[in-house]
């Protein structure tokens, strides 16, 4: 469908379509060739899906359901305005201005079928489960215009390769975002000052809540299938603290992305004005956000407690894990000599 002769025959296909089933009813052949009557044609809406076979449901169903419960986490869901087990949008009042839609969508409409949907602005990654053994990736742009290549039947290679490329890059953000992974001594290089072009740029504190902040809103901006301004970053940040345009500015937003820029995390192609998130910073970035708040604050919230308290209905491997940590950490912490409880005079 990306090749040059494509067009020729999908241009085929739509002159037979309607010059011989629609035109036919208001002109014959005759008049038509007499009259010298032509249509032109623009391609409004365009779809490009992939489909993965499983071998076994069970399997699809167990992995599929795994990615999107630790996605939908990380990604941070009220920051994108997320509605979980919902089949439509709410309600606003008449003249309520959205912004550009940018929502993610988890729902069940049936038991056999799982949706997972990224929208921003008119275009939209979906993926979700299609009978019994089959996942699907598709990108969706509900209006070609914002691709940004024309919308001309001789554009139409044009518009498949930009969807197979959003395909792609959705795939593999969502396995980026779902596998964290720490480099060798990165802990000790974020704080470290860096360097943007001729400008030294200060390094990167994970106890402060605005960095914290910022690297949340960058990972849940990273399936972005066109990167993301500095603008959209900062709406993004405010929506996840609960600033206003007077606590958190777009001048902050632009030196907070230039601080991760400056690690490396964020990349910023030529002359536009748009972020984009490599593969391996969003790993680096998962982990670093999922260390800080799933691992070291529960962790140090529990060792306070000597005993454990009443256990949950469903004892989840995660909750076996956490009270196995708790007790070690315990005992870690007692053989270093550090308490658990505040000293008294």
């Amino acid at each position: 469908m990306s090749q040059s002769g494509t067009i020729g025959r999908l241009s085929q296909v739509i002159d037979r379509w309607i010059y011989t089933a629609c035109l036919c009813f208001a002109l014959d052949l005759d008049e038509q060739q007499r009259s010298g009557f032509v249509y032109d044609y623009s391609i409004y809406q365009a779809e490009y899906s992939r489909n993965l076979v499983f071998a076994s449901g069970a399997t699809m169903d167990r992995l599929f359901n795994t990615v999107v419960d630790r996605t939908r986490s990380r990604l941070d869901v009220p920051t994108l305005r997320t509605l979980f087990g919902a089949k439509s949008r709410p309600h606003h009042t008449p003249g309520y201005q959205l912004s550009p839609r940018q929502a993610v969508v988890i729902d069940k409409p049936r038991w056999d079928l799982t949706t997972f949907k990224v929208h921003f602005g008119l275009l939209t990654l979906k993926a979700y489960t299609k009978g019994e053994r089959v996942l699907r990736f598709e990108a969706i742009a509900h209006n070609t215009k914002q691709l940004g290549c024309g919308r001309r039947p001789h554009k139409f290679p044009h518009i498949t390769t930009q969807l197979t490329a959003m395909v792609d890059r959705f795939t593999s953000m969502l396995d980026c975002v779902d596998l964290g992974f720490l480099p060798d001594g990165i802990l000790d290089q974020l704080p470290a000052p860096s360097q943007v072009a001729a400008t030294r740029i200060p390094g990167i504190d994970m106890n402060l809540p605005r960095i914290r902040a910022a690297l949340a809103a960058a990972l849940a901006l990273a399936v972005a299938p066109q990167g993301f301004t500095v603008a959209q970053f900062t709406a993004q940040a405010r929506a996840m603290t609960g600033q206003t345009a007077e606590d958190y500015s777009t001048r902050q937003g632009a030196y907070d992305l230039r601080k991760l820029r400056g690690k490396q995390l964020l990349t910023k192609p030529g002359r536009t004005r748009r972020y984009h998130m490599p593969s391996h910073a969003a790993r680096t970035i998962t982990a670093l956000v999922t260390v800080r708040h799933k691992v070291i604050a529960p962790l140090l919230a529990g060792i306070r407690t000597p005993r454990q308290g009443r256990p949950p209905k469903h004892w989840t491997n995660i909750d076996r894990g956490y009270e196995t940590l708790r007790r070690a950490m315990q005992s870690l912490f007692k053989d270093l000599g550090i308490s658990t409880k505040t000293a008294t005079a």
